[in-house]
């Protein structure tokens, strides 16, 4: 029996698949639309709440029938702060997790995708990597641009410690910060993003729901050898 009920497994978004053991469980997770934080988003537009994604996870965390979760993302961004939130959360889980990147990965979206412990996108996937900003007019003060140049720091240093691009090379991609007119950043799609180094594979959800039940065997066996001892 699972931990949630069917009532918050359909307001989350949550779909419970069978495990490799009896009475064990994958889930899958998505986080899809705008990465809703402080701010309410609009009424119309599809957001993924963190504040109600992080107690789930921490439910994950601490269910013994949670074998592994595999994370299905289609985000275009939304707030760094809280996008990164659950960034660090996803990537503390001790249970394995895949992550497979459909339709887009843009922006805050990029730190959350590379989190899991391996990652998987559909070959028409979208990355946009783009230097931070925010909606509307920015200030022109040298401490805004101090901020962003923090902020990006933040974002370009999650990357590079969870893929196989280094910190120079996102700030190229992002382009020069402080250049407004230039913000577009860099797009990268499907075997674009493998090949530069982002992501694991190029495929879909057999291959990741695959490679998930790979980690959670390895896991299992390597808890198997520990407890012989």
């Amino acid at each position: 029996m699972s931990v949630l009920d069917g009532k918050l497994i359909e307001e989350y978004g949550i779909t419970i698949l069978p495990g490799t053991g009896e009475e064990k469980e994958i889930w899958m997770i998505s986080l899809i639309g705008e990465i809703e934080g402080h701010e309410n988003s609009g009424d119309r537009m599809k957001t993924t709440k963190y504040e109600h994604i992080l107690p789930v996870l921490a439910s994950v965390e601490a269910a013994e029938q949670v074998e592994g979760v595999l994370f299905l993302v289609n985000t275009v961004g939304g707030d760094v702060s809280c996008g990164l939130a659950l960034a660090e959360f996803i990537s503390s889980l001790s249970k394995p997790t895949v992550a497979l990147v459909i339709g887009d990965s843009h922006s805050i979206g990029v730190p959350i995708s590379v989190a899991a412990d391996y990652t998987v996108i559909a070959p028409s996937a979208t990355v946009i990597i783009h230097p931070v900003r925010l909606n509307g007019t920015v200030l022109g003060a040298p401490q805004t641009y101090e901020y962003f140049q923090v902020i990006q720091e933040r974002i370009t240093g999650f990357i590079s410690g969870h893929s196989r691009v280094s910190k120079e090379q996102l700030g190229e991609w992002m382009v020069k910060p402080g250049i407004l007119s230039r913000d577009l950043g860099t797009i990268l799609v499907g075997r674009e993003a493998v090949e530069a180094g982002l992501f694991e594979e190029i495929g879909g959800i057999g291959e990741a729901l695959g490679r998930l039940q790979e980690r959670i065997r390895e896991k299992n066996i390597c808890n198997s050898g520990k407890e012989k001892l």
